[in-house]
């Protein structure tokens, strides 16, 4: 069956897009075609509330360039946007941490999440309460790395990540690590071997599961929660994105 499937990274480097994409390629199914883009507007990176808030334009306009994908994956961890895009479109949309914690309850019997700096933690820790998983979560912390120094980590910052892992098998004894960062979906498969558990990243998991809700012919639901925005106006440079798109 093919499926084609739209990666959007939420924030404007082109370089992690570029990363997300090789992951992606190389977990897809030889029949998924894998189109990986980034906005042209918004921030660099996303670290914390306020970039959040800026991305979410940028993402509704990639949807509406690409409507004729079969599912959508939200490619950054904080699941930033992924209400809003859930609600414009009936094809199934999935953010990366969602996968990344789904995926790992089935293999473990809880999960550490990592992510790059502190303020990123309550973000997390609130999605994780709202999928209902907070529980099989021992511990969200971060390396205090940014985002953008994952690009080409550094032998520095590769050490903290490594102590971070180590820390927590030894002091939350941590069954299972999710990579809280879609800039460290490289690292996850070396990662493993060196820690001898399972290490998971939100890339290849929300792959695989979007390619599952293809190939079952599931859509997401229009009723209540999802249902498509009411029409009526929005002011100012803001009204391009009044809620009058036919749902794709």
């Amino acid at each position: 069956m093919k499926r084609k499937i739209c990666i959007i990274n939420p924030n404007t480097t082109k370089a992690m897009t570029q990363k997300i994409d090789l992951t992606a390629k190389k977990f897809a199914s030889a029949d998924t075609e894998i189109v990986s883009v980034e906005p042209n507007i918004g921030p660099e990176s996303i670290e914390g509330f306020y970039d959040e808030a800026f991305c979410i334009p940028g993402l509704v306009e990639e949807i509406e360039k690409h409507s004729d994908a079969d599912s959508y994956i939200i490619a950054c961890f904080d699941d930033t946007g992924l209400e809003v895009i859930r609600s414009i479109t009936q094809k199934p949309v999935i953010g990366i941490g969602e996968a990344a914690y789904h995926i790992a309850t089935m293999v473990a019997g809880n999960f550490t999440v990592i992510t790059t700096l502190s303020r990123s933690i309550r973000p997390l820790t609130h999605n994780l309460k709202k999928y209902g998983l907070f529980e099989n979560c021992v511990k969200v912390t971060a390396i205090e790395v940014p985002v953008l120094d994952l690009e080409n980590i550094s032998r520095e910052n590769l050490d903290k990540l490594n102590k971070g892992i180590q820390d927590t098998i030894e002091n939350d004894n941590a069954e299972s690590i999710i990579l809280g960062c879609a800039g460290m979906a490289d690292l996850a498969k070396s990662l493993e071997t060196k820690h001898q558990l399972p290490v998971i990243e939100g890339v290849s998991s929300a792959v695989v599961l979007a390619e599952s809700l293809v190939n079952l012919k599931i859509k997401t639901s229009k009723v209540g929660s999802y249902a498509v925005p009411r029409k009526k106006e929005y002011l100012g440079y803001l009204n391009k994105f009044k809620p009058y798109r036919k749902m794709k």
